[in-house]
C-alpha cells in the first residue's frame, strides 16, 4: 500500500494486562509500591554518593548515573500505567505516545552503555589495581558517560522517527502497557523492512557491542581472578564484580531474546513481560543489589 492513500492516527488505546476492575485495582497498588520503592531507593543511592566523599570513585560514579536513568525510566511509563489501572479511557495522544517511546529508548539504550562502562572499570580494578585511580580519571569516567548519553539519545531519535512515521489506517489499538516499539510496528499498514532493519541496528549498537564488551571485560577479569594463588583474594575479586554482574545478567539478557530478531517472533503478551521487567522490576531491585558494592568496599 502506497503511503498517499493511508492515514495517521491522533491518539492509540492502549489494552493494559488485563480488563477486569478488581485486578486492576489489585495491579494498580502492587505497581503503586514497587515504583515508591523504585523512587525512595535509587533516590537515596544519588544522595548517598553526593554527600559522601568516600563514595567519589569511579564506579559509584556510574551507579549515580545508572540510578538516575532508572528513575527517569520508570517515571516515563509508570505513572500513565497506574493511571490507566483506574480509568475506562486508557488513551494516548500520538504526540505524548512518541514522546514516552523516545524517552523510553533513550533511557534503556543509556543503561545498557553504563553497563558496559561499569564492566571496564571492574575490568581495571581488577586486572590493573596499582594504576586504577590513574586509568579511571574524572575525565575518563565523563567521557564514557556522556558518551553513553549521547548514543542512547541518538540511537533513539532515529528509531522514535521512523517508528512513529508507520501509518497505521486508523488502526489505534495497541496492545501493550505502553508505547513500545513492537506494538507500534505491529499496527502498521505498510511495509515495515526499513523499521525492522533499524530496530536491529539499534539493537546491535546498544545491545549486542555493549554485551560483547562486557562479556570481553569479565573474560579478561576471570583470568586475572585465577592467577591469585590466595582464595581469599579471589573470594574479594569475585565480589566487588558479582552486583554489577547480576545485575548485568538481568538486563541484557531478555532484551537481546526479544529484540535481537529482525522479525521478532514474540508475542505481544512477551513483548509486555519485558517492558514491565525493564521499567518496574529491574529499576526497583538495581538499588537493593548494589548495596553490595559498598558492603564489599567496607571490608
Amino acid at each position: 500500500m502506497r503511503r498517499e492513500n493511508v492515514t495517521w492516527v491522533t491518539e492509540f488505546i492502549l489494552m493494559g494486562l488485563s480488563s477486569d476492575k478488581h485486578i486492576q485495582v489489585g495491579l494498580f497498588v502492587l505497581f503503586e509500591a514497587t515504583y515508591l520503592l523504585t523512587l525512595l531507593g535509587n533516590g537515596l543511592i544519588v544522595l548517598l554518593i553526593a554527600v559522601d566523599p568516600r563514595l567519589h570513585l569511579p564506579m559509584y560514579f556510574f551507579l549515580c548515573h545508572l540510578s538516575i536513568v532508572d528513575t527517569c525510566y520508570t517515571s516515563s511509563g509508570v505513572p500513565q500505567m497506574l493511571v490507566h489501572f483506574l480509568m475506562e479511557s486508557k488513551t494516548i495522544s500520538f504526540t505524548l505516545c512518541g514522546t514516552q517511546l523516545f524517552f523510553a529508548l533513550t533511557l534503556g539504550g543509556t543503561e545498557f552503555l553504563l553497563l558496559a562502562a561499569m564492566a571496564y572499570d571492574r575490568y581495571v580494578a581488577v586486572c590493573d589495581p596499582l594504576r586504577y585511580t590513574v586509568v579511571m580519571s574524572p575525565r575518563l569516567c565523563m567521557m564514557l558517560a556522556g558518551a553513553s548519553w549521547f548514543m542512547g539519545v541518538a540511537n533513539s531519535a532515529m528509531e522514535t522517527a521512523v517508528t512513529m512515521c508507520l501509518p497505521t489506517c486508523e488502526n489505534n489499538v495497541l496492545n501493550h502497557v505502553a508505547c513500545e516499539t513492537l506494538a507500534l510496528v505491529r499496527l502498521a499498514c505498510v511495509d515495515i523492512t526499513l523499521n525492522q532493519v533499524m530496530i536491529l541496528i539499534s539493537s546491535v549498537v546498544v545491545l549486542l557491542v555493549p554485551c560483547c564488551l562486557v562479556s570481553l571485560s569479565y573474560a579478561y577479569i576471570v583470568a586475572a581472578v585465577l592467577q591469585i594463588r590466595s582464595t581469599q583474594g579471589r573470594h574479594k575479586a569475585f565480589e566487588t564484580c558479582a552486583s554489577h554482574l547480576t545485575v548485568v545478567s538481568m538486563s541484557y539478557r531478555m532484551a537481546l531474546f526479544i529484540y535481537m530478531q529482525p522479525r521478532s517472533t514474540a508475542s505481544a503478551e512477551q513483548d509486555k513481560v519485558v517492558v514491565l521487567f525493564y521499567a518496574v522490576i529491574t529499576p526497583m531491585l538495581n538499588p537493593l543489589i548494589y548495596t553490595l558494592m559498598r558492603r564489599t568496599e567496607s571490608k
